[in-house]
């Protein structure tokens, strides 16, 4: 899993180094000096910046987030994100996400980034790894599925997993 996350880590940097193309699906969203609000939906199991709703036996799990960037050159932007959820069970739980996206061609985003999650003054981390499609709904709007891998860094208390989130992102 270490050799997966320092390849991809390796991409995403070697990538900012490419000059990428201009394209017709909203160039100007990914220039240098643009900025990026997130807002995903799914899986907030690794401690996600995802909105997401969950009821069993009367028990609702929810949670909120969102996450920010800022093109640093164009196609890759610096990111951060601050979630809550509440699992019904226990405390309230906060995230926190830091990390790098780059898109592919203005519409391959992938990502590396470190997230975390803090509750009840015990604390857990991963590094994700993540690549999706970035459908441009109009020059400043995209749709993102995502599939992110996040690999876990405190095996003592959290596990790596999968998510597949779905993001729209505003462009400004």
């Amino acid at each position: 899993m270490k050799k997966l996350f320092l390849f991809a880590a390796a991409a995403v940097l070697g990538l900012s180094n490419v000059n990428a193309q201009d394209s017709d699906n909203g160039s100007t969203a990914l220039s240098e000096g643009s900025m990026v609000i997130e807002i995903n939906t799914g899986s907030w199991t690794t401690g996600s910046t995802a909105f997401s709703l969950t009821s069993i036996d009367g028990n609702t799990a929810w949670s909120a987030g969102a996450e920010a960037g800022y093109f640093v050159m164009d196609n890759l932007a610096v990111k951060a994100g601050l979630g809550y959820a509440d699992d019904g069970f226990n405390d309230g739980m906060f995230a926190y996400k830091v990390g790098a996206k780059y898109y592919i061609d203005g519409q391959f985003p992938v990502g590396v980034d470190f997230t975390g999650v803090s509750q009840d003054g015990n604390n857990a981390n991963w590094v994700g790894v993540q690549g999706g499609y970035a459908w441009f709904v109009a020059p400043n709007v995209s749709i993102e599925p995502t599939v992110r891998y996040n690999v876990t860094l405190d095996e003592e208390k959290a596990e790596s997993a999968f998510q597949g989130l779905i993001g729209f992102a505003f462009h400004f």
